[in-house]
């Protein structure tokens, strides 16, 4: 087993210094899946985000100024660190967050990939030169860093979301402050030690553990913060947006989901089986494109619902340390208490337990795999976000009514359907209320393409050339008397 031993770091980056917290407080990081104790990292408040604010904003004008190919450089190195590093990096994630290993690899290649493309993308941050009504002058714009921009993160891919802010920010010229989840902090202070394997100058990456209210205040009271980028709950999202205005940050937010999973009776069931799979137990179902709610058309209703309950059933439940496991255990009691609420809920109000249907028998923080048919909209799994391992389907009839099913509901971040119809597609694709349209597919998020929602589920993309734009300010110059 490789050890991760090495990169396990229990003090914050602050102006190139690790330190602890100034009250000396720890926060205790367990794995969920034993509820050992695996570090105690600092528990930072309101004065150590100012002193990692300040420390970002001095070293903004000297990072802003490095020629491009140095902070490519930067980039590239921090890149290749993280790939140097790919196993002791996901055995770390996964005793902090309880995910399958096989998941962890896949989530730290991710991030390695998000700092590859955005260290390319600074090459492409371009202007225009814009023809002139008036003869004589030359009229064109540039783009330029935002300044110090802060990160808030979840626990749920502790790596991936700060490779997706961390990656385009460094790429713009920006410096950052970096707030990880209590839960997962280890995977987010790594980030500061990659980057200072990888050049980046003191005062560039900052990364504070501790208090999200104290610290998230200071984060959005201060001016010195020109932008916040945050992955998390809508209700959070929408407290950081009021609190942005104080100071007109500029914000970017991929907030929460109620992912609709679509089966039309052309499609092919064996592929939307191993499809529902992934896109509803991945992680434990704590995504936030997470399959969220099941609709399956009649004619094929019942086929599927045995297919995939049989499939259900056989998952792998086990510490994500263990070889061949396919779900381990959620992140927290409150997590689980939430499962067993929803489930109560469902079964009370017309929900046909299939499989599964409470906790599993290791105990702890595992939750048995669990489907629940005939689901109607006034469950509760219909109109809150799950986050967990328990998979509610749903009966529709027509296009129509499976469309207005699946836009019913104020969150917009992704959607999935399986069908043979091209033209069928292209309605879907008219049609959803959704920023993320998965057909015939389930991992759709890359690199290469913008990750973000609509409605209520967020604003601003990550990833694809989209996402960059959000860490430049765009400048218009008029030049006269040429």
């Amino acid at each position: 087993m490789t050890d991760f031993s090495p990169f396990v770091r229990e003090q914050n980056l602050i102006g190139g210094a690790w330190v602890g917290a100034a009250s000396g407080a720890v926060i205790d990081v367990t794995n969920p899946a034993t509820g050992a104790v695996i570090a105690r990292v600092p528990n930072a408040g309101a004065e150590e985000t100012r002193r990692a604010i300040d420390a970002a904003h001095a070293a903004f004008p000297a990072y802003a100024a490095l020629p491009l190919n140095e902070r490519v450089g930067m980039l590239r190195r921090l890149h290749q660190a993280i790939m140097d590093n790919h196993e002791p990096l996901a055995r770390m994630m996964t005793a902090e967050q309880g995910k399958p290993l096989s998941e962890a690899r896949a989530e730290i290649a991710s991030s390695a990939a998000y700092v590859l493309w955005f260290a390319e993308e600074a090459r492409r941050i371009y202007g225009e030169i814009i023809p002139s009504p008036v003869l004589g002058r030359r009229l064109m714009t540039t783009k330029h860093p935002v300044g110090v921009v802060a990160a808030i993160t979840p626990w749920n891919f502790p790596s991936s979301m700060l490779a997706r802010k961390i990656g385009p920010a460094l790429a713009a010229g920006c410096t950052v402050v970096v707030k990880p989840a209590s839960a997962t902090p280890l995977s987010g202070l790594v980030w500061g030690q990659l980057a200072e394997q990888a050049g980046f100058p003191a005062g560039v990456v900052n990364v504070l553990t501790g208090s999200p209210r104290a610290i998230g205040g200071e984060i959005m009271a201060n001016p010195k913060v020109r932008k916040i980028t945050f992955t998390g709950s809508t209700d959070i999202g929408k407290d950081l947006i009021r609190a942005a205005a104080g100071t007109v940050k500029r914000v970017s937010m991929e907030l929460g989901g109620n992912a609709p999973f679509m089966v039309f009776d052309d499609a092919d069931l064996d592929n939307a089986v191993k499809g529902a799979i992934i896109a509803k137990f991945r992680n434990a179902g704590q995504t936030c494109i997470c399959t969220n709610r099941l609709y399956v058309q009649s004619g094929i209703y019942d086929r599927f619902v045995a297919a995939f309950a049989e499939r259900v059933g056989a998952l792998n439940v086990a510490p994500g340390d263990e070889p061949g496991a396919e779900q381990g255990p959620m992140i927290d009691e409150a997590a689980v208490n939430k499962m067993e609420g929803m489930l109560a809920d469902a079964l009370e109000k017309g929900g046909q337990l299939v499989t599964g249907g409470g906790r599993h028998p290791r105990g702890g923080l595992f939750f048995q795999p669990t489907v629940v048919k005939d689901a109607t909209p006034e469950m509760r799994v219909s109109t809150e976000e799950i986050f967990g391992p328990v998979a509610a389907v749903y009966r529709f009839d027509t296009e129509d009514e499976a469309i207005a099913l699946a836009n019913d509901t104020e969150y917009g971040l992704a959607a999935y359907a399986y069908t043979q119809d091209m033209r069928r597609v292209f309605r879907l694709q008219d049609q959803l209320g959704y920023g993320l349209l998965g057909i015939n597919e389930v991992l759709i998020v890359t690199p290469e393409a913008p990750f973000g929602g609509i409605k209520e589920s967020g604003m601003g993309r990550e990833g694809g050339r989209q996402g960059i734009e959000d860490f430049l300010d765009l400048k218009y110059t008029c030049i006269g008397g040429l």
